[in-house]
């Protein structure tokens, strides 16, 4: 009967131990717990001088054609009182992605932070994920141009030569860079610092406190909330 009892709680807390393991990173005797990165976005602070398409384009090295990054701009109204409005698009990182669960070949998958990023060696170019985003935040990068008619700049050489073509390719949140301790490309390069990048979870994240101190204080709201993906990318009005 007591070796029963101690078999039984040694079940436990090995299944305890397990659990723990799965929920967080450990490194020597420090437990990391898992972040969920995501971007907020504030539309008042956003000025559309698409430094943060240029930054990422200079990143990513993407050819001529594909804007990993970009930004919708529409003016409204009637001079003298014309007005523009500009809204940044990249990949929203849903919770639910529709492009991973369209990829006939399992090549879209979220890692460990919650970045939904391709994996180029899977891919095999079916183009479903394309069509399956709401957001049309998915490209097929196909030979590609070059930025001018007739000359290859030795920037686009460089990484023709080390890139497959044939795939899907996305923004992935600039994962390499995050890992580093960097911020995305076009975090850094936001001269109003319209975007804020981190942890949705942690309480004490920039995020986070950006929403304390922000005024006037608004709920952030998604593109397309009606699609069911979740994203991870939130705006402020």
């Amino acid at each position: 009967m007591v070796l029963s009892l101690v078999v039984i709680c040694l079940l436990i807390v090995t299944s305890s131990s397990h659990e723990a393991e799965s929920l967080n990173n450990i490194k020597g005797n420090r437990i990391f717990r898992l972040v969920r990165f995501g971007m907020l976005i504030d539309l008042r602070r956003c000025i559309g001088c698409e430094s943060c398409s240029v930054a990422c384009r200079a990143d990513k090295a993407t050819p001529s054609g594909i804007w990993l990054g970009r930004v919708y701009r529409r003016e409204y109204g009637k001079y003298p009182r014309a007005r523009s409005f500009f809204l940044p698009l990249l990949c929203n990182h849903c919770e639910k992605p529709a492009c991973m669960a369209a990829c006939p070949s399992h090549a879209i998958y979220r890692t460990q932070e919650g970045v939904v990023v391709v994996d180029e060696s899977r891919c095999v170019g079916a183009r479903a994920c394309v069509s399956a985003c709401p957001y049309g935040s998915i490209f097929f990068l196909e030979d590609g141009g070059t930025y001018y008619p007739g000359y290859e700049t030795p920037y686009e050489a460089f990484h023709r030569r080390n890139r497959k073509v044939k795939i899907a390719i996305k923004c992935d949140f600039c994962i390499a860079r995050v890992r580093d301790g960097r911020e995305p490309a076009c975090v850094e390069a936001c001269p109003t610092e319209a975007r804020i990048f981190g942890d949705l979870d942690d309480p004490n994240s920039k995020i986070a406190q950006y929403l304390k101190t922000r005024v006037p204080r608004v709920e952030p709201k998604t593109l397309r909330p009606e699609a069911g993906t979740k994203p991870k990318v939130l705006y402020l009005l």
